[in-house]
């Protein structure tokens, strides 16, 4: 019997390590957020949005880091989060013609706040851009100072952003079973034989499009 348990429980950690093997295979770590399965489809929306708002005429900042910096903007700033609290008061920092937030507002700890200071930070008539994972794991850098608080619907970050003040033009999403559990234990890089098939009821990824009313 001792040798029948031992027997199984090798032939698990072959299965195991052959799985290990397949997903390093079929689901390789992405090198960065533009090479990620689960954003493909939320940078073509936002890098047709920002194209179509004529990057050179406008003012732009992006608190997620620098990302967007490569569109030609007339002027580009970028706030780091957490260094820059979204939260806290903005103390003059000036506005934008177009304010980004991407995967941020899910760190935040008030994000009814953080989003007031979008608006805040964003000129009368401009354009704030956000986007938030919604069927990803939990995923955390305290030695940063970042933690993970919320996720929201299609429906919550269209009423949280409506809420603040703002004028939600287009709320998007994208998702499918397999990137939902393909993320389920790492960042998989987008790769050809990986779907592209979206479900809107398995959104991984959020986004929305709203103006800063004159």
């Amino acid at each position: 019997m001792a040798r029948r348990v031992l027997n199984a429980g090798a032939l698990e950690d072959a299965v195991g390590r052959l799985r290990q093997i397949r997903d390093r295979l079929l689901l390789p770590e992405a090198t960065s957020g533009a090479d990620q399965w689960q954003r493909v489809a939320l940078n073509e929306a936002v890098r047709a949005h920002i194209v179509s708002l004529d990057p050179p005429s406008r003012t732009a900042v992006e608190i997620s880091g620098d990302a967007q910096a490569g569109h030609a903007w007339r002027s580009f700033t970028s706030l780091n989060y957490p260094g820059f609290d979204l939260c806290a008061p903005l103390e003059g920092r000036g506005t934008f013609d177009v304010v980004i937030c991407e995967q941020v507002i899910e760190h935040v700890v008030d994000p009814v706040l953080a989003a007031e200071n979008l608006r805040g930070l964003c000129s009368p008539g401009g354009h704030v851009i956000v986007s938030t994972p919604f069927l990803i794991r939990v995923h955390e850098l305290p030695m940063y100072g970042m933690r993970d608080y919320w996720r929201f619907t299609p429906r919550g970050l269209g009423m949280l952003l409506e809420r603040a003040g703002l004028t939600v033009q287009t709320v998007g999403s994208w998702g499918n079973r397999r990137c939902v559990t393909g993320n389920s234990d790492r960042w998989p890089a987008y790769r050809r034989w990986h779907s592209l098939r979206n479900e809107p009821d398995l959104p991984v990824q959020v986004w929305a499009f709203a103006r800063n009313p004159v």
